[in-house]
């Protein structure tokens, strides 16, 4: 009897100990979140505002981006599960262009959350990749920072290509791909693609419907 006891004992002991150690690891993880939370924001925050930059960057403004724009609410062509914004670009108060955040859900690892710039004609003057979960080495291949397969955009426009053709050439459309990462390529073009067709349909409440 004493010596099952003891051997209860030791067991209580260990899982109090072991009980112990999660509490005090379970603490230290939600104190690490709390600090490094808001640097992680804040880092993203800032190359998202570099990206900004690089796909507005084939146009003239005087505004400032970060205050100026629209509240978009979640849209069936955006993707966008809650409220977004479209960046409007401004030249002595007229616009230039707007810049549009539109996610692919369909990636390969997850969703895909481009920046797409459109001039006030309809046109793409720039797109970035802001985020992605797709395979290193393989689906990658859409940051600018790995490949120029993006820039294949600019200066495409829904009179020029009809939507059939906004498609990777494995499914009889114009865009190239990376073997292997055929998923990849589907979801950014059909984001980019969206974005036009969200640009062509709320242009009036963008403010661009009377700018040359």
């Amino acid at each position: 009897m004493t010596s099952f006891l003891k051997k209860y004992s030791i067991v209580g002991q260990t899982i109090l100990v072991m009980s112990i150690f999660g509490m005090l690891f379970a603490s230290l993880l939600a104190i690490f979140f709390e600090f490094s939370n808001p640097v992680i924001l804040k880092s993203e925050a800032e190359a998202k505002q570099r990206l900004l930059l690089q796909v507005i960057g084939g146009k003239e403004y005087d505004n400032n981006l970060d205050t100026d724009f629209i509240d978009i609410p979640p849209n069936v062509y955006l993707k966008n599960k809650k409220n977004g914004k479209a960046y409007v670009a401004r030249y002595q108060n007229k616009v230039r262009a707007v810049v549009l955040e539109s996610r692919a859900p369909d990636g390969y690892s997850g969703d895909i959350i481009l920046l797409v710039g459109i001039s006030s004609d309809g046109e793409i003057i720039g797109s970035r990749v802001v985020k992605h979960q797709e395979t290193p080495g393989l689906g990658d291949y859409i940051d600018i920072e790995k490949s120029n397969w993006i820039l294949a955009f600019q200066g495409l426009n829904l009179s020029d290509k009809p939507s059939a053709r906004w498609a990777v050439k494995k499914d009889r459309g114009d865009f190239d791909y990376m073997a292997g990462a055929t998923i990849t390529a589907r979801g950014a073009i059909k984001a980019v693609h969206n974005a036009l067709l969200f640009f062509k349909e709320n242009k009036a409440q963008l403010v661009l419907t009377n700018v040359k």
